[in-house]
C-alpha cells in the first residue's frame, strides 16, 4: 500500500473522533432556558420586545424537543431524548448568533434576521436528522420543521404581516439549499459504491445505539468472494477438553459486532473444544462483510476432521530472527506453527500474500503451515506490511530460515495444558469477550506458553512485560492478540494496556498460566488446511477507495456549504427587499 493509501485509511479511521455522546436532556434544556433568559436581558436593554429571547428561541426549541423524538420514531428512524434536546439547543444557539449579528448591523433588521434564523434552523435540522436518523428527506421534513414552524408562529404574533410570507419563502429557500447540499454529500459515494453516505451514517449510529447490523447490507454491496486457507491444529487428550488453534486468513473487523468484528467468539461457538483464534495474514481488505461469513469458516474447518491423523510427537520450540522480525516456531507431526512479531517495533497487519508465500515455501517440508501475526505492539498509526517492502522481506527471510531448520528438529511425545480466564475488563477497556486463553506445550523438558488476548493489538511494551513475567516460570513464550474489532466502536485505537495498566493485567495472566500448568497431560495433535470458499469480504483496496472518496468529500464540503449558505443569505435579503 502506498503512503497515500495508508494515510487515507488512517484518516477514515480518525473520523470516529467526531462522534460523541449527547449530554443528558435535562442539562441541554437547562442551558437552553438560561441562554433564553440572558438574551431576554440583552434585548430588554436595547429596547426590543420583553422576553424576546425566551419567545424567539426557548419556546420553539422546547416545542422541537417534545415533538422531534416521537415524530422521528413514527417515521422510521432512531432518536433519543438526549439527541432531540441537544439538536434543539444547538440550533437555538446558532440562531441566537445569527440574530445578534443582524442586530449589530442594524436593529431595524430584527424581522429579517429572525426570518433568516428560522430558515437556517430548518435547513440545519434537516441535514442533521438526515444524518443521524433517516437519510430520506421527505420523512425528516416534518420533524425538522418543528422548531422553525414554532418560531414562525411566535413571529407572526409579534411582527407585522410581512413576516409570515417572508419567513415561509425563506423556509423554502433554505430547505432547497440544504437539500442540494445533502444530495452533494450523498452523490460521490453513491456513484462509486452505490452507497448513500447519510444512510451509511444512519446505519452506523443505529449499530452504536441498538446493535443494528444494517451496515452489513452496505458491505455486502461492495464485497467480493474469495477463497482463503485456514490452518488448524487439533489437540486431543484422554478424558480432558481438547484445543483448536485455528488461523483464519480473514481480518476480524471492521467494527463492533459488524462483519467479522467478533470472529473469535463466532469460531468458538462452532466447536466444543477450546478454540484459540490468533490473527492470520490479512488486512482490512479481507474483512468479512457480515457475521454470516463466520459459520462458513467454522464449517470448512469442521469438514477437515475426516482426514485428521493424530500424532503424539512434537518438536521443541525455537526462535528465529531476521531484522526486526522474530518467529517462534514449533512442529506438531506434519504441521509447522510460526508465530511472528516485530515487538517492540510496531506490529500491524501483514498482507495475505506475504503469509501465503511463507506458507507455500513451507509446504516443501510440511503438510500444513500455520502463519500467525501476533499483532502485539501498537505504536502510532496503522501501517500494513505489504509485499516487496523491506519489512516483507524480513518476514520472508525469517520464515525461510525456520523452514530450513525446523525439519531437522527431533520429535518427542508432548503434554498440553490449557486455560481460559474471563477477565473483569470491558470492551471499552480493550478486552473482547474471550478474555485470556493460554496453552502450555511441554516437550522433552522444555515448556512453551502461547498466550492469546481477545483484543485489538497491545500498547507498546505490554507484550515485553507479560512475556518477561511468563519466562520466570516457562522456557519460551509468546503473547498474541486476536485483533478482534469488537472493542472498536467509536474508538479507532483501543489496544490492550491502553486503559488497563499492565500491572493489573499480569495477575490474570499468572492465573491463566497456573491453571494451564495444572492441566498438563499427554496429548496428540493433528493439523489440517481448510480451503474456505465463497467467503465474502470487502475486497482489494475497497477500504482505500472509500477512504479516498470520503477524504475528498471532507475537503470540498466546507467550501460548498459556505457557498450555498452565502447564496441563500443573499437571496433572503433580496427577497426581503422585494417584499418590503
Amino acid at each position: 500500500m502506498s503512503t497515500a493509501v495508508a494515510g487515507g485509511e488512517v484518516r477514515l479511521e480518525r473520523l470516529a473522533r467526531y462522534l460523541f455522546s449527547a449530554p443528558s436532556w435535562p442539562v441541554s434544556l437547562a442551558i437552553l432556558c438560561i441562554l433564553g433568559l440572558v438574551l431576554d436581558i440583552v434585548f430588554q436593554r436595547v429596547g426590543i420586545y420583553p422576553f424576546a429571547g425566551t419567545l424567539f428561541f426557548t419556546f420553539p426549541a422546547l416545542a422541537a424537543f417534545v415533538l422531534t423524538k416521537p415524530l422521528v420514531n413514527l417515521l422510521g428512524g432512531p432518536m433519543t431524548w438526549n439527541r432531540s434536546a441537544l439538536l434543539a439547543l444547538s440550533c437555538a444557539v446558532l440562531g441566537m448568533l445569527i440574530l445578534l449579528c443582524g442586530l449589530i448591523i442594524s436593529p431595524s433588521l430584527l424581522l429579517l434576521s429572525y426570518a433568516i434564523t428560522l430558515g437556517f434552523i430548518l435547513g440545519l435540522r434537516l441535514l442533521v436528522l438526515a444524518a443521524i436518523a433517516d437519510y430520506r428527506i421527505t420523512r425528516m421534513f416534518l420533524p425538522a420543521a418543528t422548531q422553525s414552524f414554532a418560531g414562525i408562529l411566535v413571529g407572526a404574533l409579534v411582527f407585522e404581516q410581512v413576516f409570515l410570507p417572508l419567513s415561509l419563502l425563506l423556509q423554502a429557500m433554505f430547505c432547497a439549499g440544504f437539500t442540494i447540499l445533502i444530495w452533494l454529500i450523498d452523490r460521490p459515494l453513491y456513484r462509486a459504491f452505490h452507497v448513500r453516505g447519510l444512510d451509511f451514517i444512519n446505519s452506523f449510529l443505529a449499530h452504536l445505539t441498538d446493535g443494528s447490523k444494517a451496515l452489513e447490507e452496505y458491505f455486502e454491496k461492495i464485497g467480493e468472494e474469495v477463497t482463503v486457507p485456514q490452518v488448524t491444529i487439533f489437540f486431543s487428550r484422554h478424558d480432558r477438553r481438547g484445543l483448536l488453534i485455528t488461523i483464519p486468513n480473514v481480518h476480524p473487523g471492521p467494527v463492533g459486532e459488524i462483519g467479522g468484528g467478533n470472529l473469535p467468539r463466532g469460531m468458538q461457538e462452532g466447536f466444543d473444544e477450546l478454540v484459540m483464534v490468533p490473527h492470520g495474514a490479512a488486512t482490512h481488505d479481507f474483512n468479512p462483510v457480515s457475521g454470516k461469513e463466520i459459520p462458513k469458516l467454522a464449517d470448512s474447518v469442521r469438514k477437515t476432521r475426516k482426514t485428521l491423523r493424530f500424532s503424539p510427537l512434537a518438536s521443541k520450540s525455537l526462535r528465529f530472527s531476521e531484522g526486526s522480525v522474530s518467529l517462534l516456531c514449533q512442529v506438531f507431526d506434519s504441521t509447522l506453527l510460526l508465530v511472528s512479531t516485530r515487538s517492540p517495533e510496531r506490529t500491524e497487519d501483514v498482507d495475505f500474500n506475504i503469509g501465503m508465500t511463507i506458507m507455500g515455501e513451507g509446504h516443501r517440508f510440511f503438510e500444513n503451515v500455520g502463519f500467525i501475526d501476533a499483532h502485539n505492539c501498537s505504536a502510532g498509526d496503522v501501517s500494513y506490511v505489504l509485499p516487496a517492502t523491506r519489512l516483507a522481506m524480513e518476514y520472508y527471510r525469517a520464515g525461510m530460515h525456520a523452514i530450513r531448520e525446523m525439519p531437522k528438529e527431533a520429535r518427542s511425545p508432548f503434554e498440553l495444558g490449557i486455560s481460559h480466564v474471563r477477565v473483569p475488563f470491558t470492551r471499552e477497556q480493550g478486552f473482547g469477550d474471550n478474555g485470556i486463553q493460554l496453552a502450555v506445550i511441554r516437550v522433552g523438558g522444555q515448556t512453551t506458553a502461547y498466550v492469546l488476548f481477545d483484543g485489538n493489538n497491545m500498547e507498546a511494551g505490554v507484550r515485553e512485560r507479560i512475556r518477561d513475567h511468563l519466562l520466570l516460570r516457562v522456557d519460551e513464550a509468546e503473547v498474541m492478540t486476536t485483533d478482534s474489532h469488537v472493542v472498536n466502536t467509536v474508538r479507532g485505537r483501543n489496544p490492550i494496556g491502553l486503559h488497563v495498566p499492565v500491572d493489573e493485567i499480569i495477575p490474570w495472566v499468572d492465573r491463566a498460566l497456573t491453571l494451564a500448568m495444572a492441566d498438563l497431560s499427554p496429548a496428540e495433535a493433528a493439523g489440517s488446511t481448510a480451503w474456505c470458499e465463497g467467503i465474502r469480504v470487502f475486497g482489494s483496496h475497497r477500504i482505500a477507495q472509500m477512504a479516498s472518496t470520503v477524504n475528498t468529500m471532507l475537503i470540498f464540503i466546507p467550501f460548498i456549504s459556505a457557498g450555498m449558505l452565502l447564496l441563500v443569505f443573499l437571496l433572503s435579503i433580496l427577497t426581503y427587499l422585494l417584499i418590503g
